[in-house]
């Protein structure tokens, strides 16, 4: 026991992480049955009452691919083509037989970049791309660079609204990479509306310039709506400023916004908290923080798991009649801060009716302020623009414009001064990145390229349900089988080998919910791999024990030697297994991918329990003198 006793923490600390990572996965199950048992009001009252650790454990199980819960996967694909040709100064026959040639060669071959085509395709006509595109001083390296940047950048585009959009419409983990030089690859969980997601993602960005609704009007709104969820007379003599900022004061302290955090009461103050959220049920949701010597920005600060809560007080019939009726209410694009391990979101509100939308805008362009070595946007907009631009910053001096695109408001700069010309700079961002993402916002409100969709799969969540049901009985059949075999045939060592298999599946899918890995059918099949391939280790070592102990030696010898002059053959063998699935992994796409996720790490998990535990199980039982058979 003493000369195990190193090993045997160690594997009960590998089986403790394990249970820990995979309980949210358990609570996700029983919440999700509990949830089904339940309709109407009984499940809303449900829903409330255990909405935050439900959505604690979602964020932290294993997450199902869409082959085992249904959902979209879509392939878009910007049509940089249709942007080239847009961005020729003039047209003529030649160009246009250039161009139909370029999109004969990119439909043939759509992983090329029309880019190396479109070159290739002049040079091989001795035309000059100075004559179609730039100056006549501009050299073909000169043009290529700069439309290479564009269709970079209207795919970057391009990505940004449909994650927007994406989140917009509610998805719960969705999954939006780039693919290639041109392609968008979608995944959207849970999702079988074709005709709803289509329309989303193929209509024009709505990019729009809204006032922020003056702080001391929402203040007193607020605090109505507050009074109003705690039963409080609307007409109470307390002033309604001095109530929320007295909350506000109390549960903020900081210089700035992103360095704010909720003020945490004590395990003693418990009946405190209570009775604050029972005082001030809206303002517990969502906080008017302001920071120290500074005025209230009319800004209201949520966290992640609250907005929805937040937005269904909004729409309630009884709040509508106190918010006045040109307002409207929109989330910030992104988190304003984190506090306590959770994201905070700005709620502003803002007038319905749109100052200026984002058809006049031509250019937007992420920079550095050299004199202050900041990150800014320089904004340019058309030459009518510039004359309604002129008119509403002239109008609203020291007040605050939100940049709105799609419904979600990725800026909300204060008007210094009034603008002339067209050409705005945009301050205040944290670091060049943000700066960038506002920059690709500001140019998305006209796309300057079509997003086609070229390939659209449907997996309905019964057929997601019969793949699950149909993995797990081949997994169950596998692991059967393989368990009959072993104690069969190993006697007490394949007892010990079979322990050992269940800890290493236990291990596979801890490890999966610790990286928050997503669970799809050719991972199954990877697991189902992972139990044949876990068992074949120990059948070297038992074998391998058989041949010494015919030698004369005794059992612990035997075993001893087993272990020790296996490891080699074994190590070898799952080596050469494991860098064919970082290669399969590295090289391959969506299924190929899971498949070798999962039996990458189910062959680690395998070498561990065959070589490790198993080893110490034995050992322990020949300490306590019992017997121990290898067939």
């Amino acid at each position: 026991m003493k000369k195990n006793r190193g090993k045997l923490i160690f594997i009960l600390i590998f089986i403790f992480l394990a249970l820990y990572f995979l309980y949210p996965t358990y609570r996700d199950y029983n919440f999700t049955q509990d949830l089904r048992k339940l309709t109407g009001k009984d499940s809303i009252e449900y829903l409330d009452q255990h909405e935050a650790a439900m959505r604690d454990a979602k964020s932290k199980r294993i997450k199902l691919g869409l082959d085992l819960q249904g959902g979209m996967r879509i392939v878009l694909e910007v049509n940089t083509l249709k942007l080239i040709e847009d961005l020729a100064k003039n047209k003529d026959d030649l160009f246009t037989g250039l161009m139909d040639e370029v999109k004969a060669q990119a439909k043939a071959s759509p992983d090329e970049d029309v880019i190396d085509i479109l070159l290739a395709r002049f040079q091989a006509k001795q035309v000059r791309l100075s004559r179609y595109y730039g100056s006549i001083r501009d050299s073909d390296d000169d043009i290529i660079k700069r439309l290479r940047d564009e269709t970079t950048n209207a795919v970057d585009r391009a990505k940004e609204i449909v994650r927007n959009r994406v989140d917009q419409y509610g998805v719960s983990e969705p999954s939006i990479q780039k693919q290639g030089a041109r392609r968008i690859i979608v995944e959207l969980p849970g999702v079988s509306n074709e005709k709803d997601v289509q329309e989303l993602l193929n209509s024009t960005a709505l990019l729009e310039f809204k006032l922020v609704t003056d702080p001391d009007i929402m203040i007193k709104v607020y605090d109505s709506i507050d009074k109003l969820l705690a039963g409080k007379p609307l007409n109470d003599s307390a002033s309604a400023a001095d109530s929320a900022k007295n909350l506000a004061a109390q549960k903020t302290d900081s210089t700035h916004a992103a360095d704010s955090s909720l003020a945490k009461t004590s395990v003693s103050d418990k009946q405190a908290q209570e009775q604050a959220e029972k005082d001030h049920p809206f303002f517990t949701l969502a906080n008017p923080m302001q920071g120290q010597n500074q005025g209230w920005s009319g800004d209201l600060f949520t966290a992640e798991n609250d907005r929805h809560r937040v937005d269904r007080i909004l729409a309630r019939p009884d709040v509508q009649r106190l918010v006045p009726s040109e307002v409207a209410f929109v989330w910030e694009a992104k988190p304003r801060f984190t506090a306590d391990g959770k994201k905070f979101f700005a709620l502003h509100a803002v007038k319905k009716t749109a100052e200026l939308t984002g058809g006049v805008i031509v250019n937007a362009k992420a920079t550095i302020d050299p004199q202050f070595n900041t990150p800014v946007v320089d904004m340019e907009m058309n030459s009518e623009g510039s004359h309604e631009w002129a008119r509403i910053t002239g109008a609203n001096v020291k007040k605050k414009i939100a940049i709105i695109m799609d419904n979600a408001c990725y800026s909300d700069p204060v008007v210094q001064t009034k603008i002339t010309g067209g050409r705005s700079q945009i301050t205040g961002m944290a670091d060049a990145e943000e700066a960038n993402r506002l920059a690709i916002v500001l140019k998305s409100g006209a796309l300057p390229a079509p997003v086609d969709i070229i390939q659209q799969v449907t997996v309905g969540p019964s057929l997601g349900e019969d793949s699950i049901r149909q993995g797990i009985w081949s997994a169950i059949l596998a692991l059967g089988l393989t368990v009959a075999f072993m104690v069969i045939y190993y006697s007490t060592g394949g007892t010990m080998a079979d322990i050992a298999l269940f800890l290493n599946i236990l291990f596979v899918l801890g490890v999966l919910a610790a990286f928050k890995g997503t669970l799809t059918l050719p991972g199954i099949a990877g697991i189902i791999l992972t139990v044949a391939v876990a068992v074949d280790a120990n059948v070297l070592i038992y074998e391998r024990i058989r041949e010494e102990s015919v030698t004369g030696k005794t059992l612990t010898a035997a075993i001893d030697a087993g272990y020790t002059r296996a490891f080699t053959a074994i190590f070898d063998a799952n080596l050469t297994a494991f860098i064919t699935g970082v290669i399969l992994y590295q090289f391959g796409t969506g299924p190929v991918q899971g498949f070798a996720l999962t039996l990458m790490i189910g062959i680690v998990a395998s070498v561990f329990s065959a070589v490790v535990v198993s080893r110490v199980i034995i050992e322990m039982l020949i300490e306590r003198g019992k017997h121990v058979s290898f067939g």
